[in-house]
């Protein structure tokens, strides 16, 4: 699996490696998914189809809350399942080979439905709203699902010590694909968001093949396997909470990481809404915020990945999370575009961190052996977090619609709890027990 301490290398070794480049690429490749379709057009696009005034911009939150919603509840179900696969066959590249292919194609099912007019309606919605939708749904249910083998495979590539740092580049790679991305922004013209879809797909395609070709997977040999069942990877998880005791760290942070992904999944997910609704961000200003943000979270991942390395990934948290904090604290409250310019730029410092930060600390606190079922508990938990937290913002956004912006600066003001919750859990995290 991971090298031994002899073999530790130097960044720059470690860095230009073809397998730690082939996948840092598919951080690249994904990132230009969630970023132009999770967090920019497909929101404007929601908004240029349903958001002509202020309340019925509130009806497309809901929708765009209750859309991310969904395909989180069904990576929830299946996401146990995930970890068994990977603990019991060694395969992680096959199946992100599947599950990211499948996305890309929904990806570029979204344009189509989009592009095309039916002439039919329910309840004054048009169909094609409804099929690119659920082409979403299913494109980021296997997007996140190529995830969890994806963080999984990171610890095949260098030593524990390595690990901030690998994790570290990955994101910041990743966050690079955002800037490639949002050059589709330039094929979009007179507000018509749905052009960026097909050229997403493409670009998720293009950058997503150094990992399918470069990078080999190390299976399990076949004597050594089990005949896998639908209901082990629940019953895994079922026998893994009652070693609890054993583990009591990981979940600690399991149950701390829920919160803290609860504010972020809601926030990535509703910022371009946001950010138009409450301070009046045209689409290209938010396109302008956006790659700002996004070169503060390449910054961020970069040196986090250090401090991580110095400090370890706890304490390391903890400072992401308190800036975390203050990013949506600054964002509820902003009453001119320059405070929304302070808010996105320190979100976007603790959006990469906390990737970068959690991953690493994952792979501090488990077990080798059982390194493909934590991971698998980790996505669990996130994605558990991923339902309620843009459940708990649309149906906010929805109740007091009538209200207009102040519903969803309420709705974005509850992440602030949920965020001071999990560091609050997180600090109560005890490592060396499990070392």
């Amino acid at each position: 699996m991971g090298k031994t301490n002899s073999e530790t290398r130097g960044p720059i070794a470690l860095y230009l490696s073809l397998p730690i480049l082939s996948w840092a690429f598919y951080d690249f490749a994904n990132t230009i998914f969630s970023s132009n379709i999770n967090t920019v057009f497909f929101p404007f696009y929601m908004d240029e189809v349903l958001g002509t005034d202020e309340v019925r911009q509130q009806v497309a939150s809901s929708f765009i809350s209750y859309a991310n919603a969904v395909a989180s509840f069904f990576l929830v179900l299946f996401s146990p399942l995930f970890g068994v696969w990977i603990d019991n066959t060694g395969f992680k590249k096959r199946f992100i080979v599947w599950f990211a292919s499948i996305s890309i194609l929904f990806t570029f099912m979204m344009g189509v439905f989009s592009s095309i007019d039916f002439n039919v309606y329910y309840s004054g919605v048009p169909l094609s709203l409804f099929l690119v939708v659920v082409s979403f749904v299913i494109a980021k249910f296997f997007f996140n699902s190529s995830l969890v083998f994806y963080d999984s495979m990171m610890g095949d590539f260098g030593t524990k010590e390595e690990m901030p740092l690998i994790s570290g580049f990955g994101v910041a790679v990743g966050y690079l694909g955002t800037i490639c991305g949002l050059l589709v922004y330039l094929l979009v013209s007179d507000g018509d968001f749905h052009r960026a879809f097909i050229p997403t797909a493409i670009l998720y395609l293009i950058f997503s093949l150094p990992l399918f070709f470069f990078i080999k997977d190390k299976p399990i040999p076949a004597d050594k396997r089990k005949k896998i069942k639908f209901l082990e990877g629940y019953r895994e998880i079922i026998q893994t909470f009652k070693e609890m005791k054993k583990y009591k760290s990981i979940f600690t942070f399991m149950i701390a990481y829920f919160f803290l992904n609860d504010a972020i999944a809601t926030t990535i997910a509703m910022m371009a809404v946001y950010a138009t609704a409450i301070v009046g961000f045209t689409s290209g200003q938010f396109i302008i915020l956006y790659l700002v943000s996004t070169v503060a979270t390449i910054i961020g991942s970069l040196v986090f990945g250090y401090i991580a390395k110095a400090i370890g990934a706890r304490r390391s948290i903890t400072i992401v999370a308190i800036i975390m904090i203050l990013a949506l604290f600054v964002a509820v409250f902003a009453t001119t575009q320059g405070m929304f310019w302070i808010a996105g730029s320190m979100f976007g410092v603790s959006l990469g961190s906390m990737w970068v930060t959690s991953r690493t600390f994952i792979i501090e606190l488990s077990p080798e052996e059982k390194r493909g079922q934590f991971f698998g508990l980790f996505a669990f938990s996130g994605k558990v977090s991923s339902i309620i937290g843009p459940a708990i913002y649309g149906t906010v956004t929805l109740v007091m619609r009538d209200y207009g912006t102040l519903a969803s600066r309420l709705a974005l003001g509850s992440l602030i709890i949920l965020t001071i919750i999990g560091l609050i859990i997180h600090l109560q995290v005890k490592p060396e027990k499990n070392r």
